[in-house]
């Protein structure tokens, strides 16, 4: 499984995150989870991280083996400066590091279809066309490009994060200067504020809040509301909003990238987030909604 809480759970703490995001019957078999905890220690302190965010899962169908990727970092979440490292196990108990998404991760990942093999070093074969220059004649060539499983790892988990990474309203802050830091005071959101999809932002850079007008702006907190709600989002009715365990628990999930599942106690610190699936985003929900 995967699960991430930005900035409100580590290592000591994923037991609990993985039972509350658990409505979906999404999580890790019992040995698996002994094998994490144990893992993630030593993960920790062979990389001399200061703390751990345990991150993303993506399994072959019918439980074959998959993918798990911790981020760990030595600084609060939002910090400008920092080490960061990220890594893939297959089994919860051997690690390896990732090397970070970049734009032509993407473009080349983009062209892949289906789901994951479990196989790091498998190579997806693509034939494109490609320009060719003899002399002063050009004429279209078809070229195999062969694509690591591993680099399609990377691109997929790092769409997933700009996508549908959730934090709640507040956890967070921006000061007048610039840095980003976690707020100590946050207690959770109230039951009502709970349910409201404008209680929710994108855990990433903002992109919609630039292109506000300053009327539309006039009304939002700038410490607070620095980065993208979650009501704003294209298509409409892409998330799913539940409350569950007798209204204790709200529980958001992704219909654009299915397997996604955030998580919030209301009125409480504990929030985050799992996926658990194929990697596979729904395209077709524009149409089905």
């Amino acid at each position: 499984a995967l699960s991430r809480a930005a900035g409100a759970m580590d290592e000591e703490s994923l037991l609990l995150s993985l039972e509350l995001a658990s409505g979906s019957g999404q999580g890790l078999s019992p040995d698996r989870r002994a094998s994490l905890l144990t893992s993630l220690m030593l993960v920790k302190r062979d990389y001399r991280f200061d703390r751990l965010a345990p991150r993303k899962t993506l399994y072959r169908w019918r439980r074959r083996p998959g993918w798990l990727r911790p981020q760990g970092d030595t600084e609060e979440p939002g910090a400008s400066e920092g080490r960061e490292g990220v890594g893939a196990s297959l089994n919860c108990m051997e690690w390896s590091l990732l090397p970070p998404a970049t734009e032509e991760m993407e473009m080349q990942t983009s062209v892949v279809k289906g789901r994951f093999m479990g196989d790091p070093s498998h190579e997806y074969e693509h034939t494109e066309l490609q320009k060719v220059n003899e002399g002063e004649k050009v004429f279209e060539e078809e070229v195999v490009v062969q694509i690591k499983e591993e680099t399609r790892l990377v691109s997929i988990i790092d769409q997933i994060d700009k996508a549908v990474a959730v934090i709640p309203r507040g956890a967070l802050f921006k000061t007048p200067f610039g840095p980003i830091h976690v707020n100590r005071t946050f207690e959770g959101l109230s039951s009502s504020e709970a349910k409201k999809l404008s209680s929710y932002f994108h855990f990433r850079e903002p992109v919609e809040l630039k292109n506000k007008t300053l009327l539309e702006k006039a009304d939002l907190d700038p410490s607070l509301d620095f980065m993208d709600s979650l009501e704003h989002d294209i298509p409409k009715g892409s998330w799913s909003i539940q409350m569950e365990r007798g209204n204790t628990l709200v529980v958001l999930r992704s219909l654009l990238w299915p397997g996604l599942t955030f998580y919030h106690a209301p009125r409480t610190k504990n929030y985050g987030y799992i996926y658990v699936g194929t990697g596979e985003k729904n395209i077709d929900l524009p149409f089905m909604l």
